[in-house]
């Protein structure tokens, strides 16, 4: 079943904060296997210009995918999250993420289109700090694979 189209444009309430830890942020980049010493140590992120150490690029999907959850949640859309994979992601940045930040995301849908039987959704996260200036914008792709026939 085809999506409801006149729900491009809704955006969603910003999330709670998220308070970015120096763990957290090791943790990443320990997973991801990047070991550059501004996601580490607080003196080569400070060598470098930033006041504590910096997130990978990658690090905001994990909170932007789940703030896309009031999206993917909301039972008007119709969406059966348990057709849905993950198409693409990218990322526009004005400033790193850094620890101590505390980040809101708020979700928007920007296009509802459907090809060979699946509906695209694109989502844009749009995240920013406790004073509500942009940190980052995660754009995010989810496809709903259309129904096996039986």
């Amino acid at each position: 079943m085809a999506l409801d189209q006149s729900f491009v444009g809704r955006s969603y309430p910003p999330t709670d904060p998220y308070e970015v830890g120096r763990e957290k942020i090791r943790e990443f980049a320990e997973a991801v296997g990047d070991s550059h010493p501004a996601y580490i140590d607080r003196e080569a992120a400070e060598a470098l210009g930033y006041p504590d150490v910096i997130a990978p690029p990658t690090f905001v999907f994990s909170i932007a995918f789940k703030a896309a959850g009031q999206v993917t949640g909301d039972p008007q859309l119709g969406l059966d999250y348990n057709q849905v994979v993950h198409g693409d992601q990218k990322f526009a940045y004005t400033r790193p993420v850094r620890a101590g930040d505390r980040l809101s995301v708020t979700t928007t849908i920007e296009a509802i289109r459907s090809m060979a039987g699946n509906d695209i959704l694109d989502v844009r996260a749009d995240v920013h700090d406790e004073a509500n200036e942009h940190v980052v914008t995660a754009s995010i792709k989810l496809v709903a694979r259309a129904p096996e026939e039986s």
